[in-house]
């Protein structure tokens, strides 16, 4: 693994810029795979990662970075809680772990620095120099990782019948003996116009 400065700096190049939700997901991230024991994450341990974020924020880039877990490869699963928080699932030992962000950090930031007058800057430094315990929450859980939701699954393709546009990863809806995409099924979050 690389050190925190390390991850810090590729962190800033990827995402265009560094801020506190980049060094709290990038801690977050090194804190949740030393629990789970997982040491190369981008490397020889890929496979045995999946990563829940809860959040749609900064962090979440960063915990990317430092997993190796992305959308594209059905590794980062998004699930819009609106919580500074992310659960790091070991396919292999079926171990789990949920980190969420202390609301506290961030009074305990001001403390540490109240020399800097800009909240991000006072919280950049800080979540740099915090103990795990005093940025962190944790608690062990158990994940039930359908076979549709791992990486390099390979279902059938469902076409929707309203539509007429494939399904992929069981997501369709069966309504009044149709099959549909979910969108079709009501759960659009677009309006067409027209």
């Amino acid at each position: 693994m690389k050190s925190l400065e390390e991850y810090l700096a590729e962190a800033e190049r990827s995402h265009g810029h560094l801020c506190a939700g980049q060094v709290l997901g990038v801690r977050m991230a090194l804190f949740g795979l030393r629990q789970l024991g997982i040491e190369d994450p981008r490397g020889a341990d890929r496979k045995r990662l999946v990563t829940f974020v809860e959040i749609d924020r900064c962090a979440t880039d960063a915990i990317s970075l430092v997993t190796g877990c992305r959308l594209g490869k059905r590794a980062l699963k998004f699930r819009d809680f609106g919580k500074m928080a992310a659960t790091f699932v070991d396919l292999q030992s079926q171990r789990a772990i949920r980190v969420s962000a202390r609301e506290s950090s961030k009074q305990k930031a001001r403390e540490l620095h109240p020399e800097l007058t800009a909240k991000n800057e006072q919280q950049m430094r800080a979540y740099r120099e915090m103990q795990d315990e005093d940025l962190f929450a944790h608690q062990w859980v158990t994940v039930e990782v359908a076979s549709e939701e791992m990486p390099g699954y390979r279902g059938e393709r469902i076409v929707c019948a309203q539509c007429g546009e494939g399904v992929n990863f069981r997501r369709e809806v069966v309504r009044d003996g149709r099959t549909l995409c979910r969108a079709c099924a009501g759960e659009r979050y677009y309006r067409p116009l027209g």
